[in-house]
């Protein structure tokens, strides 16, 4: 890919096939996959071959790399600017001389989801070496590689919801680390509301997208598109947020383990979250009381 596409946007001799609008968007095209080739050639792939021999001490090349493994959250972030760039110029005949001087079957779109694939087998390759390598050498290893690589999926997941979010004046950035997001039914209880808003907000409840970050919690409003591939991927219109220094938190509410409240300046306002699960309340939980304290 980057030598029979990305360095051929940059040749001479091809440069009349290329629309003029697609000239200088090779790093959007391609993200940082270079980034990616060079580590797994110059670094990964060497350290694995190290362990031919033993194979159980795998574990060790992942967690010695790991924070290297967190360009993948750069190439899926990007992921979505690329995509709508391939669909708008995916039929030039620049593309369609790259495909065939390579002779590859797909289109070049089917190569660059690779490292999104990519990033998504090591979780499966490592549970399955887990299974072989119970009570040897490296075990441990591998246990804490694969959380780490889980930790790392948990974060592009969560990244590619975060880049989704419309309207939000300000830098989300600013917001601290996003520790969690999620869908849940909300009911709200303003203490200076108007009675009429106060007893309808208490029967029908609305469907809110959370986003817990160290510094704010987000309500957001999801709208699901309908088109392909990162086009399908809903986005999410920014409601209101509460800043967590003035939140508080009640873990259980009377008549239902997938609720909690979350309430701000002194209960002036009250937010009940009712979760899919008590599973995922629990985690949610944790997190806020994390942050609280």
């Amino acid at each position: 890919l980057l030598q029979g596409y990305a360095a051929e946007m940059d040749n001479p001799l091809m440069a009349h096939l290329i629309p003029p609008e697609l000239q200088n968007k090779k790093d959007i095209l391609f993200g940082n996959m270079e980034e990616i080739y060079h580590f797994h050639n110059r670094i990964f792939l060497r350290e694995l071959e190290n362990y031919i021999e033993y194979p159980e001490l795998v574990g060790r090349c992942f967690l010695d790399q790991m924070e290297d493994f967190q360009i993948y959250e750069k190439y899926c972030q990007n992921k979505p600017r690329s995509e709508s760039l391939w669909r708008q110029f995916s039929d030039s005949v620049f593309f369609q001389e790259c495909q065939r001087k390579l002779d590859h079957k797909l289109s070049l779109d089917s190569y660059l989801l690779k490292p999104v694939q990519r990033i998504t087998k090591y979780q499966l390759l490592l549970k399955e070496m887990l299974k072989y390598s119970k009570n040897c050498e490296g075990a441990e290893d591998l246990q804490e590689a694969l959380t780490s690589i889980l930790g790392i999926l948990k974060a592009v997941n969560d990244s590619m919801h975060q880049i989704a979010i419309t309207g939000y004046d300000g830098n989300l950035n600013e917001l601290g680390k996003l520790l969690m997001q999620g869908s849940f039914n909300v009911w709200t209880d303003h203490k200076k509301g108007h009675s009429k808003v106060k007893d309808l907000a208490r029967f029908k409840p609305m469907q809110r997208h959370l986003f817990l970050h160290e510094k704010a919690v987000l309500f957001c409003k999801k709208r699901e598109e309908n088109g392909e591939g990162y086009e399908k991927a809903p986005s999410y219109s920014y409601k209101h947020s509460l800043n967590m220094a003035a939140v508080g938190i009640t873990e259980n509410v009377k008549g239902d383990a997938k609720k909690f409240e979350i309430w701000y300046n002194a209960r002036e306002e009250v937010y009940i979250i009712q979760a899919p699960t008590p599973e995922v309340k629990a985690t949610w939980v944790n997190e806020i009381r994390k942050v609280l304290t």
